[in-house]
């Protein structure tokens, strides 16, 4: 009597043949990339990153196959079957693209993290656009091509499509505010108008720029509150940097005084405090009043920093020491107010 197979245990056995040659060949895969990985450090970075979209994906499809080819792949209901198993290596791929898209990225962008000079920032912000913008096409693709599996959907894309010039004003009208951000976004990003670590002053708070998404960017305030506008703010109101072109920056100091104030001790003792400090990058400093109105007399300090957070620093400095310094050797430099009585 010939021996005959029962369509389940084939079923079973294609799927253990083909769950192991897929596992084989993963392990293969991962075999020779740690031993390359020796020399190549980023191929080992790589393969860690995408690894379990990479098995996600390969178990897909040889759970796919050994089913098409045996048993279920001849009943009735495997048409809608195979339509998810289609579904759910579309999602996987599109996992394992977006890592290695995000591995490309990143690897890139820790490069330029390196040199965080104003040319640096710029195409760190320029990446970080770039690679969400990617991602979320990445996203978009994969959800329309699981939608267009469906024979219906294809139907009903055809009829958009027919119709485009339609659904393109109806889409704007309606998410006019959503596609102005994502336009200002990238706009943000490729005018140079500001960068993620540029310092700013926004709605009267000092921070840096920390976040550029393709809608909103968040301002880290000093005080560590966040500070989160849409992309769309940047394009149509004016903002302070203090970042530009250079991290370099003046600041500034202002005092007011009595009129006994000995000018030529002061300015020896505001050089002392800056030559002291290493905050100061000894491009610029002057002393001069600026203003004599109301019984006193304002007096401008101006130092020089390499970039704002040693500026801060240079300032306080300078504010606290020749406070202390006029309270101890010329208290009569004090701003102080007179009263004039007749007897």
């Amino acid at each position: 009597m010939a021996f005959e197979w029962d369509p389940w245990i084939e079923t079973a056995v294609a799927l253990v043949i083909a769950v192991v040659i897929a596992v084989a060949v993963l392990v293969a895969v991962r075999l020779i990339v740690a031993l390359v990985g020796r020399r190549v450090e980023w191929l080992r970075d790589l393969g860690r990153r995408v690894r379990t979209a990479l098995w996600a994906a390969a178990l897909i499809v040889a759970v796919w196959i050994a089913c098409a080819v045996s048993a279920p792949g001849e009943q009735s209901w495997w048409p809608g079957v195979s339509r998810l198993f289609l579904i759910a290596t579309i999602t996987a791929g599109a996992w394992l693209l977006a890592a290695l898209v995000s591995f490309g990225f990143e690897t890139i962008i820790a490069r330029e993290d390196a040199s965080l000079g104003v040319e640096g920032r710029r195409r760190r912000t320029q990446l970080l656009v770039i690679h969400r913008l990617v991602l979320v096409i990445i996203a978009v693709i994969a959800v329309g091509a699981a939608l267009f599996s469906f024979p219906e959907m294809r139907a009903v894309g055809t009829s958009l499509l027919a119709s485009a010039g339609i659904a393109s004003i109806i889409a704007g009208l309606a998410a006019q505010s959503i596609l102005g951000n994502l336009i200002a976004g990238i706009q943000v990003a490729f005018t140079d108008a500001i960068r993620v670590g540029d310092v700013v002053v926004i709605e009267g708070e000092w921070g840096r720029i920390g976040e550029i998404n393709l809608s909103y960017v968040v301002v880290y305030i000093w005080d560590e509150r966040r500070l989160v506008l849409p992309c769309s703010y940047f394009t149509t109101n004016p903002i302070e940097t203090w970042t530009r072109r250079s991290d370099r920056i003046l600041g500034t100091v202002y005092m007011d005084l009595d009129w006994r104030v000995p000018m030529d001790a002061l300015r020896a003792k505001f050089q002392e405090i800056i030559e002291a400090s290493s905050a100061w990058d000894r491009r610029s400093a002057s002393v001069a009043v600026t203003g004599s109105e109301g019984g006193h007399v304002t007096v401008r300090f101006v130092m020089s920093s390499k970039n704002s957070d040693d500026q801060w620093t240079l300032r306080v400095t300078v504010r606290e020491q020749l406070m202390t310094w006029l309270q101890r050797e010329h208290p009569e430099a004090l701003p102080r107010m007179r009263v004039s009585t007749d007897g």
